[in-house]
């Protein structure tokens, strides 16, 4: 066997272990992906249901364990009667009504814990076996450093309602989300980097950049979609198109100074949610149509295509959980359909850049 044809096996096997390798790192964060979006579906639901002052206590460790025995039970709604939700709004809870708020908090948090293990632990096997490729390790720590600061963003949160709030502050709510989102964003992101590519050209020089303009947008009306849902704004104007008997309605910047009704009027935060909401329709819109004249064999003009019709979805999901006045499953499917679209906006973007370059291993010497 010459040296050239042993240089062509070598690579052939390193090339075999490097995509298993690959397929390996991906089907974990698959699984990241995954209870991500079922984290980010109890905690919209803890929203939803008011559960999420329940827990007045931050115990990383110790927290794990909920109430086992009725005097454990009485002392944790002892310390949530103190706190002004149960004074102005549940002094008539009783113990058992406390409870199926508790369940939906702790839900929260033990899942919240659980992705700290699922990501480490894998992460560190992966690491120390060399399957980790160097260009993947920082975009990894980074996604694992956020997650821990994400612990501390979710107690910051929850400790704006604990002394003069009846609920958690609608910025914080949204900061929380946001986060989530990165995190689930970098997770996809990465992912899709360790994954085969096509070869198809992009229909023009600037599609890749409007694919990444169309992400953020995802995640702007994610933010204030967190907005809505801090101010409990979807509650109220439960028509449409008209809002309020108009398209514009009146009174949207009825506050002073004019931009806090941005952030504090349950008016405004809805109809700005819906501009966004036509904003990025029509954005998506626009870059389909641009993709399939431009490209129209193209697998990325086929995601734009895609991402359209799941956009339209969304839409649809957003319009019927307003008119039905924002019932628990429609709220609950919004969100998580946002959590797709964005998850698909973020994987068409990065689809443009192509897969992680791989490492060159093979040392040839004369």
């Amino acid at each position: 066997m010459s040296a050239t044809d042993t240089i062509i096996i070598e690579a052939t096997r390193e090339t075999g272990r490097l995509d298993r390798n690959r397929k390996a790192v991906r089907i974990w964060l698959g699984f990241v992906i995954f209870t991500l979006f079922c984290l980010v579906l109890v905690g919209g639901a803890t929203r939803l249901t008011d559960s999420g002052l329940s827990i007045t206590e931050w115990k990383p460790v110790h927290g794990v364990i909920p109430p086992l025995n009725a005097a454990e039970w009485q002392e944790e709604f002892e310390l949530y009667q103190r706190i002004p939700q149960y004074q102005l709004l549940n002094s008539h809870m009783t113990v058992d009504e406390f409870k199926s708020i508790f369940w939906w908090e702790w839900a929260h948090r033990f899942l919240a814990r659980s992705i700290g293990i699922i990501f480490a632990l894998p992460l560190t096997f992966f690491w120390l076996t060399g399957r980790i490729e160097k260009r993947a390790r920082l975009p990894l720590l980074s996604t694992l450093a956020l997650g821990g600061f994400q612990g501390f963003i979710g107690w910051w949160m929850v400790s704006s309602g604990l002394t003069k709030l009846v609920s958690v502050s609608q910025y914080r709510l949204a900061t929380h989300l946001v986060i989530a989102c990165l995190i689930f964003s970098a997770c996809v992101w990465i992912m899709r980097g360790l994954a085969p590519h096509a070869k198809d050209r992009a229909p023009t020089d600037r599609s890749k950049w409007a694919a990444g303009a169309i992400a953020f947008l995802v995640l702007f009306q994610i933010y204030l979609g967190a907005l809505v849902a801090g101010l409990d704004a979807g509650l109220s104007y439960n028509t449409w198109p008209l809002m309020d008997g108009a398209l514009i309605p009146g009174d949207l910047f009825i506050q002073n100074p004019w931009w806090i009704n941005l952030f504090e009027n349950p008016k405004t935060v809805q109809f700005v949610h819906r501009c966004g909401a036509y904003v990025l329709l029509a954005a998506v819109f626009l870059h389909m149509i641009i993709s399939l004249s431009k490209a129209p064999a193209t697998t990325h003009a086929r995601r734009a295509v895609l991402l359209f019709i799941l956009v339209c979805i969304q839409a649809v999901i957003g319009i019927s959980t307003l008119i039905f006045q924002v019932p628990l499953d429609m709220a609950l499917a919004h969100q998580g359909m946002a959590l797709i679209v964005l998850g698909f906006a973020v994987a068409h973007f990065r689809a443009f850049f192509g897969e992680y370059q791989r490492e060159a291993v093979i040392e040839v010497r004369g």
